[in-house]
């Protein structure tokens, strides 16, 4: 036997002896499984595998069944423990999705392909690439969750075994494992998992840190128990003499959640106190909250630190009572009080709900899921990467807020949610029309935080739409991409409008139309399908008349502005964000336009009128829509405004209706030394719904003023307004 041969023994002895102990696992929890068919897939993987390497130089095998083992620790059914031997097969190996399926079965093979990353489509770039894998995951995760489960064993494995990964590969595999991975196994109550992904991650993104981390409780483990034990005694004693059986154990909270509080509170690891956490297991539901009497007879609680997450669950399905107390020597200790089948939720959430024995899962494991499918819905047409990876992020929140509808309904939100986002949770409807709400029967702005335990009930109008800057201060994907969703529709009817005037004008000099062949056979060369979406490139300035021109006629040249049409170079200059300003011509007469009343600082172009002159719009002025056509009337002026100038503005005004609104909102105009020109309110239901004419000398004051008005009690809403919208 020669040397290469003795060395493939000894790694099969490993490998069997490795599967061996896999069994003796799954044979812990149950009895009955199929040995034959496990060891079929075995042989199965190994055969697959048989030439390859891990980077560790050990057989790429020893991945597969670590995979399986920790799913098996999980106690998981026999077809996950399967997926898991063969999870690489499709990917890494010659092996096809039919073979697997005709070897052992559909589910298997759906479950593989789950796991399975996209690697043969070419993608723009990583990001791309990254966003369409998990889209692809979350999609099999929605029809089964076990892809998922064994998703994360097989990320826990990789990341036990980065330091064998080439140094430049493993921040990146760290980033996505502690921004995406981690907070997904939180999602789904595997704290088990999400705990070491995150301790992992700061492993490699933070190697110092962590290093001073693990010596500093290493150091301080003698003591930490002692301490432990002077709190833990006499809770038992006193348990033990009230018949409560109870299971107390103490530990250091997580590497990672020990360094995130140390930099955010900007403090060293000795000077955070809130490092412990005791954990007591009782028998009975009951017994939770007599327990919780029992500490807090023993020991200072801490006021506002007691969470009752048995009555209301987490979102994930965690239950559990937490208090935190003033212990010996005055430090703070957290104090978790749950059931033995609270417990098993707590460290293997979703997974729980799985058993070998059965191989379905519950209808409570398919509720988890429901957020799942509502992000992919809502993303089924995004074509964005980024908005599809940054809205997984959100849904992926550590920290919720409860708050109730008027009907008592439990609504789940992030941290610090507005009523914005309240109201899309509600439905998309009551998001898109939202104008105010009331929390605890009082109006609050749309922007206020709302906080645990409030009674929320929003104010719809029909008139109302998503405002842009809603994007500042919602927490939930779903509100984001309505929002978002919403803007873009109306941003591309505007597109799509200059789009068509600007083709009109063009087909109307060549005598053509959009229905004449010899016009639709140019839409294939710029790339586009219909007529439609080259109206949209026009209209964003992405193409250009000329452009179309040179395509229909190129063998004529034509005389052409060097500076393209007056639309492109309006779209141009609109798109760079640089402010326009209008100057005064010599022996030229300036007014400024009614329809949308430009005051100084905003961007703004002028038409002149024969006969009258300038007529300075706003650049966003529907009337100036329909000038365009004439460019030689549309020319770039500067502001040249005389300081003790006024400019004429109309302000939409909606509130409670209360008495003394109207007297609150004149003395803040009044307080400025602003000028009313004109005031008139009415009563509309409920609200009071006004317009206000005034005076002011620049956007700034006008800023200001409407700010001030926003403050006042009662208003929900200020906004400027021109005469077109009337």
């Amino acid at each position: 036997m020669d040397k290469n041969e003795s060395l493939i023994q000894k790694m099969h002895h490993k490998l069997d002896k490795l599967f061996e102990e896999l069994l003796g696992t799954i044979e812990q929890y149950s009895k009955s499984f199929d040995k034959d068919l496990l060891t079929r897939a075995y042989n199965f993987g190994l055969v697959a595998h048989l030439k390859q390497e891990r980077y560790s130089g050990e057989p790429y095998f020893i991945h597969c069944l670590s995979v399986a083992k920790i799913l098996a620790e999980l106690r998981m059914d026999q077809i996950m423990i399967i997926a898991a031997l063969l999870h690489d097969v499709i990917e890494d190996t010659g092996v096809t999705l039919d073979e697997l399926q005709n070897e052992f079965g559909e589910t298997v093979a759906f479950l593989v392909d789950g796991v399975t990353k996209i690697s043969n489509i070419k993608y723009q770039s990583r990001e791309e690439q990254q966003a369409e894998t998990f889209r692809k995951m979350l999609l099999s995760m929605a029809k089964d969750i076990r892809v998922i489960i064994i998703k994360f064993a097989d990320r826990l494995h990789n990341m036990r075994t980065l330091k064998y990964i080439p140094e430049k590969k493993r921040p990146r595999i760290a980033i996505e494992t502690r921004d995406i991975y981690a907070p997904l196994a939180h999602r789904l109550g595997i704290a088990k998992i999400k705990f070491e992904l995150e301790d992992l991650s700061l492993k490699y993104l933070e190697p110092k840190a962590y290093a001073d981390v693990d010596k500093k409780i290493r150091i301080s483990g003698k003591e930490r128990q002692k301490y432990i034990l002077s709190i833990a005694n006499p809770i038992e004693d006193e348990l033990l003499k009230n018949n409560i059986k109870a299971d107390i154990s103490g530990r250091p909270k997580s590497y990672y959640s020990i360094y995130t509080k140390m930099t955010k509170r900007n403090k060293p690891f000795e000077e955070i106190y809130d490092l412990l956490a005791i954990r007591l297991v009782v028998e009975k539901l009951e017994e939770c909250y007599y327990t919780l009497g029992i500490i807090h007879s023993k020991f200072m609680p801490v006021y506002d630190r007691f969470k009752d997450y048995i009555a209301m669950p987490k979102i994930n399905g965690y239950q559990s009572l937490h208090t935190t107390v003033i212990g010996p020597n005055g430090r703070m200790v957290e104090i978790q009080i749950r059931t033995a089948a609270m417990h098993e939720m707590a460290e293997n959430g979703i997974a729980a709900h799985w058993r070998y024995k059965e191989g379905i899962k519950d209808d409570e494991a398919d509720k988890h899921l429901n957020w799942v499918r509502e992000l992919l819905e809502r993303q089924m047409h995004d074509e964005d990467p980024k908005d599809f990876l940054e809205n997984l992020k959100i849904d992926l929140f550590q920290d919720e807020v409860f708050v109730f509808t008027p009907a008592g309904d439990l609504i789940i939100l992030p941290r610090k949610p507005t009523p914005i986002d309240f109201a899309y949770a509600v439905h998309t409807n009551v998001g898109n029309h939202c104008i105010a709400a009331k929390v605890n029967g009082r109006i609050v702005p749309l922007k206020s935080i709302l906080r645990s335990g409030e009674q929320v009930e929003i104010i719809t109008s029909q008139n109302q739409k998503p405002a842009q800057d809603w994007l500042s201060v919602v927490k939930t994907s779903k509100a984001r991409h309505w929002i978002k969703k919403i803007i873009r529709e109306e941003q591309n009817a505007q597109i799509l409008e200059i789009g068509d005037e600007i083709l009109v004008k063009f087909l109307k000099k060549h005598k053509l139309s959009e229905k004449k062949k010899e016009f639709l056979d140019v839409l294939p060369k710029f790339g586009y399908q219909t007529v439609d979406s080259l109206k949209i490139a026009l209209g964003k300035g992405d193409l250009t008349p000329e452009d179309i021109r040179k395509k229909l006629y190129p063998d004529i040249t034509e005389e052409t502005d060097e500076k393209d049409s007056f639309i492109v170079r309006f779209l141009k200059r609109a798109r760079t964000g640089n402010a326009i300003r209008v100057q005064g011509i010599d022996n030229m007469l300036i007014n400024f336009a009614n329809c949308c009343q430009p005051v100084p600082g905003d961007r703004i172009i002028g038409y002149l009128t024969r006969g009258k002159g300038v007529t300075v719009h706003r650049t966003d002025c529907k009337n100036m829509m329909k000038l365009y056509e004439d460019k030689d009337r549309v020319i770039d002026v500067e502001w040249a405004i005389n300081k003790d100038q006024e400019f004429h503005v109309h302000l939409s005004i909606l509130g409670d209706d209360r008495k003394d609104l109207l007297r609150d909102i004149t003395l803040c105009v009044s307080r400025l030394n602003i000028n009313i020109v004109a005031v008139n309110f009415s009563s509309e239901d409920m609200y009071a719904r006004g317009h206000l004419d005034i005076l002011i000398k620049d956007l700034s004051q006008l800023t200001k003023i409407m700010n001030n008005i926003r403050k006042i009690s009662g208003v929900l809403s200020v906004e400027r307004i021109d005469n077109t919208t009337n």
